[in-house]
């Protein structure tokens, strides 16, 4: 797990939690800005997985190339 992928789910989680205190006490733009954090969150997270991914394909490049 990376960087990106731990923030991302920090903000995601957090995210969630502001939309529904937003919701609980009916305020829409805290239930917006709760949204939007949930967003941001979940395209770190994909960004920090995107990361991994190329990370274990340059690592199984220079594996193969070893083997060479």
């Amino acid at each position: 797990m990376n960087k990106n992928q731990v923030n991302g789910t920090v903000k995601d989680i957090a995210g969630k939690v502001q939309e529904q205190a937003g919701k609980l006490v009916g305020n829409k733009e805290q239930e917006a800005k709760g949204i939007h954090k949930q967003v941001t969150g979940k395209a770190e997270k994909r960004l920090g997985d995107a990361k991994e991914i190329v990370e274990d394909a340059k690592d199984a490049v220079k594996d193969a190339v070893k083997r060479l």
